[in-house]
């Protein structure tokens, strides 16, 4: 592993005045259960974060049990576990399904660098593959980027 796994996840998002607020998050479905990679869900993720713009998705790759993501802050930010709380509420009220939930928490890891960046996304596209649901990360679907992004090291 390229870094360190905590026990828990942290809370909260400590800003910093010298580099932007980027944020790689991994949210988990409650017990693993594998309901998010399908088109519908994809599909009411992606309307949830656009009507939730308290913070940004650039970045996502969705997986069966869990979803990664890079977020940053949008019009007026929530706290940004608030921010979470809100779009998960958003997809299960589009979805209308019980069996579709969502962990309590979220992890979270602040970007501090390209290098950190880079190391975040490699990992997260290379998810599908390492865990053989296709060969190469462009045969996954159920990926993308809500929007455009330019960082301090582009």
């Amino acid at each position: 592993m390229l870094y360190k796994r905590r026990n828990r996840p942290a809370r909260g998002v400590l800003g910093s005045a010298s580099i932007p607020t980027v944020v790689f998050t991994t949210v988990c479905t409650k017990g693993r259960k594998r309901w998010l990679a399908n088109p519908e869900l994809h599909s009411a993720l992606r309307a949830a974060w656009l009507r939730h713009v308290h913070w940004v998705v650039s970045w996502y790759l969705i997986m069966p049990d869990h979803v990664h993501f890079f977020a940053e802050p949008g019009e007026k930010p929530l706290p940004f576990d608030d921010w979470v709380a809100v779009w998960k509420s958003g997809v299960a009220r589009i979805l209308k399904n019980p069996e579709c939930r969502w962990q309590a928490a979220s992890f979270h890891h602040r970007i501090r660098s390209y290098e950190d960046h880079n190391e975040r996304r490699i990992y997260m596209d290379e998810n599908p593959v390492r865990a053989g649901l296709v060969e190469r990360i462009e045969d996954w679907p159920h990926r993308g980027e809500l929007f455009q992004r330019f960082h301090w090291w582009s």
